[in-house]
Formats: structure tokens, sequence, C-alpha cells
């Protein structure tokens, strides 16, 4: 069986995009989305026009039990979780730091016998430097980030690598909002002088998959911006 990859907040900007580019390549992707139900059935039709296929389930991950759900769904479906990819936002890391080493053991017991397995938990540059007027949002990735690097040395003895994509500005709906002239005063800023655009984390993702060396690592994915 091909890899078995969970993909949380699926339905929109770069989940989604990851969601499709690993299901085209060949992997099995349990794709989660909570409110988006008619962008994610788009997706999956778009993919099967394609004959590429997509699972998809319904779970707000911020509730504990919906999580173990999602969990629950692909273990007994597909016996394994090869790739968990934490995509779905700031309420990610109030699950992740609520769970118990009890609930932690249950989620990844099939990784941890095949020894074998990773994890990519989405971060943000803001993790990293702080963001003015966000401080509650660059707290979350910052945490995420610490609790990636936890995780890989508690994981680490049983071959499941765990690594964390922290992007600058990247090009998706969440940053519509901004106008040109936004857009061009950050440019400005970044070294590289452009936005980032999805396919930048994608590749990222795509290495960190198929690496079996890299663990607690935060990779910055932002033209320079964070220097």
């Amino acid at each position: 069986m091909n890899k078995v990859v969970i993909v949380t907040g699926a339905s929109r900007g770069i989940g989604r995009e990851i969601a499709k580019k690993l299901a085209i390549k060949g992997y099995i992707v349990v794709a989660n989305y909570n409110k988006s139900e008619n962008q994610i059935k788009e997706l999956q039709k778009e993919l099967l026009e394609r004959n590429v296929n997509i699972d998809i389930f319904k779970a707000d991950i911020s509730k504990r039990s919906e999580a173990k759900e999602l969990v629950k769904y692909v273990l007994e479906k597909y016996n394994k979780i090869d790739i968990l990819i934490n995509n779905a936002g700031i309420s990610q890391i109030k699950e992740f730091t609520q769970i118990t080493d009890e609930d932690w053991n249950n989620m990844i017991n099939v990784n941890l016998h095949n020894k074998k397995g990773c994890i990519i938990n989405m971060s943000s540059i803001w993790g990293q430097i702080g963001a003015s007027c966000e401080s509650h949002y660059s707290v979350s990735k910052a945490g995420i980030d610490a609790m990636t690097k936890s995780l890989a040395k508690e994981l680490g003895p049983s071959n499941i690598r765990v690594n964390s994509i922290a992007p600058g500005i990247i090009d998706t709906e969440m940053n519509k909002h901004l106008s040109l002239e936004e857009l061009e005063y950050i440019k400005e800023e970044i070294p590289l002088q452009r936005i980032g655009k999805v396919n930048d984390i994608e590749k990222c993702v795509e290495w960190l998959i198929e690496d079996d060396y890299i663990t607690g690592q935060i990779i910055s994915i932002n033209g320079g911006w964070s220097i």
C-alpha cells in the first residue's frame, strides 16, 4: 500500500495544494476539513476528473474528540498513518498542547511499531520573530515550533521525524485582503523582492517526506524576510 497521509485544513490555501499535489503523486491522502465542505468536494471532483482520488473527513481538530475520530477513521480504514501534516491553523496548538501522553501513544501506535513516520507542522515566520498587533498568533506559532522540537526528541528513537515549516507571506486566499500598496511595501522588505508561492511550500513538504535524517527543524520559507 502507498503511504497514507493526513492533511488537516485541506480545503483551502496551502493545505489544499499540498493535499492535491501528494494525491497526484500517488499518496493515499485523507483531507481533513471543518466548515469548507463545498471547497473540499470541489477539490475531490477536480481530482476525480484526473482519475485521482482523495478521502475527505470532516472534523474540528480543536476538539479532542473529533481529532481522535479522524485518527480512528484512518487507522481503521488503512491500518496505518505514515505522514501527518498539521496545517489547520492556530486552533491546532490548543488541541495538541492538551493531548496526554496516552493520547499521543494511541494516535501514533501503528507508526511506533513500524519504526517509521513523518509529522510536518505548519508554523509561521511570526513564531520566530513576532508580529506587531498579532501577539496571540505569534505565541501560538512559537508554541508549534517548541512542540516540534520536543516531539522530535521524544519520537526520534521510534524513527518518527517531526519538523515544522515556517512560511513568510504566501500568495493564498488568507492574504487577499492586502492592497497592492501593502503588498509592494512587503516585497520591499523581502530580500528576494517577491511574495512566496504555494509551490515553494509544496516542494519543502515533499523533501521532508522523502528525507530520512532531518528532524526537529524549523524550515523558514520567506525569501529572506526573517534575516
